[in-house]
């Protein structure tokens, strides 16, 4: 089982900061994901930076087998 952590735009998109998900790809969790949690939060995902287990990943094809975490990261604003 993976853990997806949501981040500030995609947590209150999703209404979690957490969950757990058994997906077999990275394709197939952001569907998932976007089925789940819908358009709010799919247009949210269009602009964010997917982590596996700390590695940047825009493979669809990536697998989550061994997967322990997955961060959703949208852009963040400072200065």
């Amino acid at each position: 089982m993976t853990q997806v952590r949501l981040f500030a735009a995609a947590a209150d998109a999703a209404g979690t900061t957490a969950e757990d998900v058994t997906s077999s790809t990275l394709g197939d969790l952001l569907k998932d994901l976007t089925d789940r949690h819908g358009e709010q939060f799919s247009a949210v995902l269009d602009r964010c930076t997917v982590l596996v287990d700390g590695r940047a990943v825009t493979d669809p094809s990536e697998s989550l087998m061994d997967a322990q975490i997955v961060d959703v990261l949208p852009p963040f604003a400072g200065g």
